[in-house]
């Protein structure tokens, strides 16, 4: 049954691998799946067709036979429950992977996304200077406890999991601020990750879309 995924037509990341559809793409090569690529424009985005899909407007989705998703946690923890490669057999380490796969868009993502919001949506705004240094540190103190618990470890709970993928996609996202390479030892880590062949699989083909002559 082939596997279909929206992505953007046009990345505002210019296919660096930010966008949420790598993470999908990242889970669907760690476990073998083929899948095909509907790319979206962000008029279509807000299109019924589309609305049907996705209820907020957003990419990616993934479409499998009648079943239809939304949400980079859910698609990764559905594919990750299917197929191979992304869990622990152990009940109690599919327990913790899955907890990390939570914590990483729960915990760890919403500051990192308060600072796009704060350079981007209120930049011009009179407190927008004054925010900003709240929302970087609020970014440090999280990556400060994040790289305690990880310590010298490869990975967050032995083996590279669902968990380990979501944290390092979400992690991606503060390398444009550069907050990332004060943390030594996650930016090692999300290397580790992005080292997997896996993963360069999934950014290859995201950048390809990205770098292509325009219509």
């Amino acid at each position: 049954m082939t596997v279909t995924i929206t992505a953007f037509e046009r990345s505002p990341d210019g296919g660096k691998g930010l966008a949420r559809d790598t993470r999908v793409r990242w889970a669907l090569e760690e476990t073998g799946q083929p899948y095909a690529v509907r790319l979206v424009s962000f008029a279509a985005m807000k299109a019924p067709a589309h609305l049907a899909l996705h209820p907020f407007g957003q990419i990616p989705t993934y479409e499998e036979g009648d079943l239809a998703l939304f949400e980079t946690g859910a698609i990764v923890f559905h594919l990750a429950e299917r197929h191979a490669g992304l869990l622990p057999d152990d009940p109690d380490a599919r327990a913790r992977a899955i907890a990390w796969m939570f914590a990483a868009v729960n915990t760890v993502e919403p500051p990192i996304l308060d600072l796009v919001t704060v350079r981007i949506v209120e930049g011009d705004k009179p407190w927008a200077a004054e925010r900003m240094p709240l929302v970087v540190e609020r970014i440090h103190g999280r990556l400060r406890q994040l790289a305690d618990r990880l310590g010298d470890a490869e990975w967050l709970d032995g083996a590279f999991s669902a968990g380990d993928l979501m944290m390092v996609s979400v992690l991606l996202r503060t390398r444009p601020s550069g907050i990332l390479d004060q943390h030594p030892s996650l930016a090692a880590y999300v290397a580790r990750g992005e080292a997997r062949p896996a993963y360069r699989r999934a950014f290859a083909d995201q950048l390809a879309v990205n770098t292509r002559p325009a219509d």
